[in-house]
């Protein structure tokens, strides 16, 4: 169970530095499940969740730049995103933005979608593409000659019955950003071993690696009884490691809880035990720094050693 492998991590965990980030020009607002920091023309960015402590569902994306250590202010001439829970890749030399659509109703999520964003102006990507109805977490991967790499994640009733899994990931490849639809993302080939019953997660930040293999660095989730009966999501950060030739899961590990973070608030009371995967940059010591919101309502940074440790080095960074 995966919940024996956290106890496991928990009694033996390895973290070198632990912090938070600051957000400046965001006053009244938190920030948290945010993308991973990126390289554009010299200068570091970072998408962010931004959402008032006491509203859910009711989130804005906005740009953040980079101006001291774990430092970051809000990009007042960027666009603004109506999504939440944002992630970058770089595909075909564009930058490729998603996130969480949702639809409400008279104060009532009707469904959720990932809406996609691309080109080559950080201040300005253009809307190009949705994902399945009630499907989070959809991740692209740029494989070059081998195409580009699409995760999904199904999560409904229907999942569960037929996998006993709460969610599922499924794999495939596209040739072109424009092949990029609901249906193709939908018919993903389920990656078996992965979620056990009551088990559900994603893929949040994909690397292609010189072995030829994809390391994931995801979440993986469960639920469990407060000391007060009370129930508990457990969001924990881990790392994959995927065979896109024989479309096989090779390695799974724990390599960050909310424990590893520093102490802070949490919305709700079932989210204080939540840490939501951002993604790793890499150092220059070989070691690398793990970003994950925290409680749904920060930005934590967490370092750690390097989690694909014999299956191959990172190719590329996030630079645009």
């Amino acid at each position: 169970m995966f919940r024996d492998k956290r106890e496991a991590f928990e009694k033996n965990k390895t973290v070198y530095s632990s912090r938070k980030l600051t957000f400046k020009g965001v006053d009244g607002y938190d920030v948290y499940n945010c993308s991973i920091p990126f390289r554009r023309r010299g200068e570091t960015y970072m998408f962010g969740r931004v959402e008032k402590r006491e509203e859910w569902a009711r989130s804005w994306v906005y740009l953040f730049r980079k101006t001291g250590e774990d430092l970051f202010e809000r990009v007042p001439e960027s666009m603004i995103y109506t999504i939440e829970d944002p992630y970058v890749a770089v595909i075909r030399g564009e930058l490729c933005m998603g996130g969480t659509y949702v639809v409400r109703m008279r104060n009532e999520v009707k469904t959720y979608w990932a809406n996609f964003y691309r080109g080559q102006d950080l201040m300005n990507l253009y809307y190009f593409t949705t994902g399945p109805d009630y499907m989070k977490d959809i991740r692209l991967i740029d494989m070059g000659e081998k195409g580009i790499g699409v995760f999904s994640r199904p999560r409904d009733e229907a999942t569960e019955k037929k996998y006993g899994s709460l969610s599922i990931v499924g794999f495939t490849t596209i040739r072109s950003l424009d092949e990029l639809d609901d249906k193709t993302v939908s018919e993903a080939k389920v990656i078996d071993g992965m979620f056990e019953a009551g088990e559900w997660g994603g893929c949040n930040q994909c690397y292609l690696l010189d072995s030829g293999y994809i390391g994931i660095i995801g979440h993986k989730c469960y639920h469990y009884d407060w000391e007060d009966g009370r129930s508990m999501q457990a969001y924990c950060n881990v790392a994959f490691v995927f065979d896109p030739e024989t479309h096989a899961l090779l390695d799974e590990k724990v390599i960050g809880t909310r424990t590893c973070y520093p102490a802070g608030p949490a919305k709700v009371f079932n989210t204080t035990d939540c840490a939501f995967t951002s993604g790793i940059v890499m150092r220059e010591d070989g070691k690398c720094d793990l970003y994950s919101g925290i409680g749904d309502t920060e930005e934590g940074v967490i370092t750690i050693d390097y989690p694909f440790e014999g299956y191959g080095r990172i190719l590329t960074e996030t630079v645009l």
